[in-house]
């Protein structure tokens, strides 16, 4: 048996999974490969002592009158001064009474200061902007080797250029990406579609809102819950089209989305976007997460055009032909196939959909298969498929919180605030709920919306920012035991666009073979530490490094030692590696 997969579980809990779920063999997989160790995953959340005590604001406490108080942001890490160690960044909301001058919440950027607390440098970065923030996106517009931060809100977009001396320049006006101000725009992403080096922008959108015209709570159609008076909407409300940017690599884009495609379909109510190469063509593809509509997913032509081929390929509805409400997504490869995946975070009633990808873009929903199923009662939001125990399977993560905080005072089967939820991966398709097994940080409960995926402090293991609605946010360190190993691989584009956004990487290691991609957002409205990380078991090194840049060349590096941070950089190898304090 390979190092890099999973030892045998103890009878106890062998016999426990079998009671759950369908056998691995109906579905494809060895039973060969489903093999685990009791290793226990703990979260602290150290928020707090790290110095994010700042409350992020978004609508109502107690009631919410209207949907743009409901849905929240997402949340960042974001390593904006490449020293190695992930800053933060916070969006934040508003309120519909407004604040007093001086009052007024802003966001914050939060630098990392080496020994596990962040040091507030918003004010001097220039980001202090206030309203309803949304969603982040970050890459390399410019490729001036400094990651740039886009910012959606419900009005004016913001592009902020990183200047590579601490501070930001408000670039939105000058770039041409401000978008429709009537539009509540909702997800976005840096990709480079066509290729030329240059990241390019797509933004998703959700409704176009004017609050003077919406209904009150109970007083339209679509504004009741479960017999509960509540916000109206998204159904009922004026849905809207997609956003594509095009870079024309001086400083501006131009607004291709009619040309694009991108427009088509229209009035659907789009979330959460990422931006991946599905069908491994070599191009990168975009799904969006929609909100009680179709999901989209925007297949790349090739020629600078996009199609929607969701329906056809599996990924536009449940499993029985239902609109959905999706919120928040991951893309990994869960199964080993080689080829990536989507969870897909839902509403109440229901579990994430999991979409398993067949290598040719085509997707199955094995959400049940997988063991999903045992958790229906939250509204699902932030997620990642991510090797917490660095045992070479990513497990699955996510959080959650209720929309209408009135449900709970008269149904205490929807509570607004929830525990954050870990499925450990069995290796074999299958997931374990460790919840309850995984500290206080995940059993302490909030009302939650993004959340991000990182090391912040250097150790090996991945970390969860998380956004709570009017709470400061989470930081939760994982605390893993010793005994595997792991790999980060940093990479910079020369060729391709310097964030190497959509560049893939495979990890071989014995018979296993992990696939990621760097991704400019994902979870929901979040953005991830952009070295991809990778468990490697009980393996001290590497058989193979592969990276497939988006310019289209192939790097290949062998026999690389585990435990360390290596940086590669596009038609110059491995140029430098770290190993901070890893276990």
């Amino acid at each position: 048996m390979s190092l890099c997969t999973k030892l045998v579980l103890p009878l106890t809990s062998f016999l426990l999974v079998s009671l759950l779920i369908i056998p691995a063999e109906f579905y494809g997989w060895k039973s060969s490969s489903a093999v685990t160790s009791p290793r226990i995953l703990t979260f602290h959340d150290v928020a707090k002592s790290a110095g994010l005590t700042d409350t992020v604001v978004y609508g109502g406490i107690d009631t919410v009158k209207y949907i743009v108080e409901a849905n929240g942001c997402g949340v960042a890490f974001f390593d904006f001064d490449n020293d190695g160690w992930q800053d933060i960044f916070v969006p934040n909301g508003w309120r519909l009474e407004g604040f007093a001058k001086g009052k007024e919440p802003i966001n914050h950027l939060y630098r990392n200061n080496r020994d596990g607390t962040f040091t507030d440098i918003t004010r001097q970065a220039g980001l202090e902007r206030s309203g309803w923030a949304n969603v982040i996106c970050i890459g390399d517009y410019d490729n001036d080797g400094y990651d740039d931060l886009f910012l959606t809100y419900w009005g004016k977009n913001a592009l902020y250029r990183n200047n590579g001396d601490n501070t930001f320049s408000d670039v939105t006006d000058k770039a041409g990406v401000g978008g429709d101000p009537k539009r509540w725009n909702s997800g976005c992403t840096f990709i480079d579609y066509d290729r030329d080096g240059k990241l390019d922008l797509f933004v998703s959108n959700y409704v176009n809102v004017n609050l003077t015209e919406l209904p009150l709570p109970g007083k339209g159609t679509n504004c009741t819950w479960k017999g509960v008076p509540v916000f109206c909407g998204p159904r009922g409300l004026k849905g809207t089209v997609n956003a594509l940017y095009h870079n024309n690599g001086d400083g501006t884009f131009t607004d291709l989305s009619k040309e694009s495609g991108i427009v088509n379909p229209s009035g659907y109510y789009g979330m959460t976007a990422v931006a991946m190469d599905f069908n491994n063509d070599g191009w990168e593809d975009i799904y969006v997460a929609c909100d009680s509509t179709p999901s989209i997913l925007y297949r790349n032509n090739k020629n600078g055009t996009f199609t929607d081929v969701a329906t056809e390929r599996g990924v536009a509805y449940s499993e029985d032909g239902r609109e959905q409400a999706g919120m928040g997504l991951a893309v990994a490869d869960y199964d080993g196939n080689g080829a990536v995946d989507i969870v897909k975070t839902l509403f109440a009633d229901e579990m994430p959909a999991l979409y398993r990808n067949d290598g040719q873009g085509y997707f199955t929903d094995m959400a049940i298969a997988a063991g999903l199923h045992v958790v229906t009662r939250y509204v699902q939001w932030g997620t990642g498929l991510v090797d917490f125990d660095n045992d070479s399977w990513p497990d699955l993560f996510y959080v959650a919180g209720h929309v209408y905080p009135e449900v709970e005072r008269a149904n205490s089967d929807y509570p607004y605030k929830a525990p954050r939820f870990l499925f450990r991966s069995l290796g074999n398709g299958k997931f374990l709920n460790v919840t309850e097994q995984g500290g206080p940080g995940l059993n302490t409960i909030h009302s939650s919306r993004g959340c991000a995926f990182g090391d912040f402090d250097n150790d090996g293991d991945i970390d969860v920012l998380v956004m709570n609605m009017n709470e400061p946010p989470s930081l939760l360190r994982a605390d893993v035991p010793p005994g595997h190993h792991w790999i980060k691989v940093k990479l910079t584009g020369t060729s391709s666009n310097r964030s190497a956004i959509g560049a893939r990487v495979k990890v071989k290691c014995g018979s296993r073979v992990q696939v990621q991609e760097v991704q400019s957002q994902s979870s929901y409205y979040s953005v991830n530490d952009f070295r991809l990380h990778y468990g490697l078991g009980e393996a001290a090194r590497a058989d193979v490094i592969e990276v497939r840049w988006p310019s289209g060349r192939i790097e290949l590096f062998q026999d690389v030692a585990a435990d360390q941070v290596v940086h590669v950089k596009e038609g110059s190898g491995i140029v430098s590696s770290d190993k901070f304090g890893g276990r």
